[in-house]
């Protein structure tokens, strides 16, 4: 059973708090849709733990944009719809795009300072791009620089307060409205904070995997807490995988950016032999999907747990220039980039669907926005383009947080607490919450990893179901569990949705349905419980029978054709 809401509460005897505008995440979509905000209304800031400590802080590749004068705003439309597998909305990715600019030019302006080349910003290339347009910043620390500049600039708006380490466990709705969240503070202390309108921006879900890029923080809390306020969460089968993830037993597993492969590094097995070629003609610089599903093919075939990045035939002074973090992590395990073999094997990287959302944010529930890798916009399709996430970021952070400021000011004037209520459950008996975290996220990787198939994937879900079946009703009283009741969510949504589509798209590739089929399903899939009378459906309804149960209405369903 997954209830409304996990903590017990009563609003009537609760510590209130109010705001003009709630954004939830603090990561480069939420810091973007804060600064947005008018400077007369109040804006409230909860990270759940230190500002810098979010996915976008990690993005070690870059930004893409259309910058230099040979480049085109049709060609990096171009690029972003055939790494999206026919999935993306053209008209998004035509705004998105033809906006980076903008976008990418306010960040210089609060004070980034991306890597230059003979007076002129450096521009990189990566898998999927027909050209050299990826911004970088001190190497491979673009994320930790913007990071960096945006902080800095929304720490100094007098009408934005920031709380870290503050943790976000449910949207507060009433009657059909999102009407802010149950915050428990840094305090340990539960808040309902009541907002006029609600930015959800809170990261992606990386750590529902074993092997993942993201950071502990990235368990999928946005997704759930949506899900559970009945939010249409939409492609949530759409799950990538990095294809290069440092791989050395007892460590954590690293990014190895993509722009190792940009700027000329191989793909070799655990023979020498450089692969890539034999599966696509663009070899390295193919499409993270493509890359990956290699990978797992040539591991497969040469019975070894990894492959290698070769380097050695790269300029040595370019590679250290180009690429200190990287060499420093690699350093610790003894190893040269410039000279020795980098192991390296897919890793759980971006949650490319997510809570459905229109170009202005707005999602299916009225007072709450989204933006970033909590979204699903129709940008990035069955794939994301490498480097469009922090586009994605800038550009519906400032939609959200402008048609926020809007609604804010449009709606009334006075805010007061509302008569909300959760009863207290009795709780069964206690049991290790680490222990089933880590079950989880192997079964995860095994089962519903790069590669899928229906047997394994009903085997993801019965475990799922079987888990959720004594961790769903608890009543916890710290992040962890709470943490653990994300994960659970967000893998049942995934593993249904991935059962549900029997093709093969993008980055999702159904062993048993390899083939794309463009008749039946070039559509979205979306899931959506039934709160309070809940929200129409679209499309064709599936029966589902597979992941956690619920004790309201619960229903996958697929939407029209994506041409629209």
């Amino acid at each position: 059973m997954t209830p409304r809401y996990l903590l017990p509460f009563d609003s009537r005897r609760a510590s209130h708090r109010f705001t003009d505008v709630l954004v939830i995440g603090g990561g480069l979509a939420g810091l973007r849709a804060a600064n947005a905000v008018e400077s007369n209304q109040s804006v409230l800031v909860v990270t759940k733990d230190r500002l810098r400590e979010s996915n976008s802080n990690y993005a070690q590749g870059g930004i893409a944009g259309v910058i230099a004068p040979e480049d085109r705003f049709e060609d990096h439309v171009r690029d972003t719809l055939v790494a999206g597998g026919n999935l993306c909305d053209p008209d998004t990715v035509d705004m998105v795009i033809r906006e980076g600019p903008r976008r990418i030019e306010e960040l210089i302006e609060w004070g980034t300072e991306f890597d230059q080349f003979n007076g002129s910003l450096a521009l990189g290339r990566e898998g999927g791009h027909s050209r050299e347009r990826i911004l970088h910043a001190r190497g491979d620390a673009t994320g930790q620089e913007i990071m960096r500049a945006v902080i800095k600039r929304t720490r100094e708006l007098p009408n934005v307060e920031i709380w870290d380490n503050a943790f976000t466990v449910d949207l507060l709705t009433y009657e059909g409205r999102c009407r802010g969240a149950v915050i428990v503070d840094a305090n340990n202390r539960p808040q309902l904070v009541w907002a006029k309108e609600t930015i959800l921006c809170t990261g992606g879900a990386g750590q529902v995997y074993r092997e993942s890029t993201n950071p502990p923080v990235a368990t999928g809390d946005g997704l759930a807490i949506a899900y559970r306020a009945g939010v249409e969460l939409r492609d949530m089968e759409f799950f990538q995988f990095h294809p290069t993830v440092l791989y050395i037993a007892g460590s954590s597993r690293s990014l190895i950016t993509e722009a190792l492969r940009g700027e000329g590094a191989y793909l070799i097995d655990a023979t020498g032999n450089r692969f890539m070629p034999e599966y696509d003609s663009r070899a390295e610089l193919a499409p993270r999907d493509i890359v990956s599903q290699s990978i797992i093919r040539q591991m497969a075939v040469t019975k070894h747990p990894c492959v290698y990045l070769d380097l050695s035939h790269i300029d040595p002074a370019i590679v250290m220039r180009r690429f200190p973090g990287i060499a420093d992590v690699c350093d610790k395990f003894g190893l040269d980039i410039t000279s020795d073999r980098i192991p390296v094997r897919p890793g759980a990287h971006y949650m490319v669907g997510g809570v459905t959302v229109d170009r202005q944010g707005r999602t299916s529930l009225p007072g709450l926005w989204a933006a970033g890798e909590a979204t699903s916009s129709g940008l990035h399709g069955a794939n994301r383009l490498a480097s469009n996430s922090l586009l994605e970021g800038l550009v519906y952070g400032a939609h959200a947080g402008e048609a926020a400021t809007r609604a804010a000011a449009e709606g009334a004037s006075k805010m007061e607490a509302l008569p909300i209520q959760q009863s207290v459950h009795p709780s069964g008996e206690s049991f290790d919450i680490a222990d089933v975290r880590v079950s989880l996220k192997s079964l995860m990787g095994r089962l519903a990893g790069v590669e899928r198939n229906a047997p394994e994937l009903r085997e993801a879900a019965d475990s799922i179901r079987s888990f959720a079946a004594y961790v769903m009703p608890r009543q916890f009283n710290q992040v962890e569990g709470w943490e653990l009741q994300n994960l659970l969510v967000v893998a049942s949504c995934i593993v249904r949705a991935a059962l549900a589509r029997t093709e093969s798209r993008g980055v999702h590739f159904r062993s048993d349905y390899p083939k794309c089929d463009d008749e039946n399903w070039r559509r979205h899939l979306t899931l959506q419980i039934d709160v309070d009378g809940g929200h129409p459906k679209i499309g064709e309804r599936l029966p589902v029978t597979d992941g956690v149960s619920n004790s309201t209405s619960e229903s996958i369903s697929m939407s029209g054709d994506a041409k629209r």
